[in-house]
């Protein structure tokens, strides 16, 4: 991967955070939530994100499908062999909730494949990053040089610790826990001495199993491509994957329908 590239969404994906982080401290900001068409929660932060994705990413070579830009017709987007895949605020209802739990999701994607992903997690100022060439990080206590425009970081190679556990630490949605998704969880209850469950929002939930803190994240509800395409990036770098319920096959992106299959992350 070019390492220019790289560091063009690592810097797009924490200025978005940081204009994201901007409304979200502000005790009279009015977060201006409006609903769309499929009834999901569109904030002013959202908008003012992808304005600064769009004004990094618009100077490289690759097109950008992302959940708050211009609906783009497969006929276009089928001749696209590299895109950028984005979503400038993910978990929308936890940035409502003021949990901290939402991220800026940037993923580079090539024949459907997510080559190289960036999630940053602006309530906590901790980036996970993912290239299948270079592997997987997480970044913690970044700041910027606006002299240099580069960022400055700790860096932890991905996984962080080693998954050698009797039970198994399962992750899923706060949001999102649908009744599948807690069928699943007691099946692995009665199959293991102990399972640990973690709930978390927006791609967190990608990025920890990536990291070794859980083992598995299943998702038996409605997602789109660019709430997984990043943290799929990260995961894939770090020895994980995302494979569509009961097949072996990862999920593909760039597809006629933007919508994801039911999936697992293991």
């Amino acid at each position: 991967m070019n390492n220019d590239i790289l560091q063009t969404a690592l810097v797009a994906a924490y200025k978005a955070g940081v204009e994201i982080m901007k409304i979200y401290t502000d005790p009279a900001s009015d977060f201006e939530v409006e609903r769309k068409a499929d009834n999901s929660p569109l904030t002013i932060a959202d908008r003012k994100a992808q304005e600064v994705i769009m004004s990094y990413l618009k100077d490289t070579p690759y097109p950008v499908l992302s959940e708050e830009g211009r609906t783009i017709e497969y006929a276009e987007r089928a001749a696209w062999q590299t895109l950028w895949i984005v979503d400038p605020l993910d978990g929308t209802k936890e940035f409502i909730k003021r949990n901290g739990e939402f991220t800026v999701n940037i993923a580079l994607v090539t024949a459907g494949v997510p080559v190289m992903g960036v999630v940053y997690v602006p309530a906590t100022n901790e980036l996970y990053v993912g290239d299948e060439t270079l592997g997987a990080y997480k970044y913690t206590d970044i700041t910027f040089n606006e002299d240099t425009q580069a960022l400055s970081y700790n860096e932890n190679i991905l996984p962080l610790t080693a998954i050698n556990r009797e039970g198994v630490v399962v992750v899923a949605s706060r949001s999102h826990l649908s009744d599948e998704t807690k069928a699943y969880i007691e099946q692995l209850r009665a199959e293991h001495k102990q399972v640990d469950f973690i709930s978390s929002g927006s791609s967190i939930k990608i990025c920890l199993v990536a990291a070794g803190v859980a083992d598995v994240y299943p998702r038996f509800a409605p997602t789109m491509e660019w709430d997984t395409a990043a943290g799929h990036a990260v995961a894939r770098a770090a020895g994980v994957d995302i494979y569509q319920y009961q097949k072996n096959i990862p999920l593909a992106y760039n597809k006629e329908d933007l919508l994801n299959p039911w999936f697992i992350v293991e």
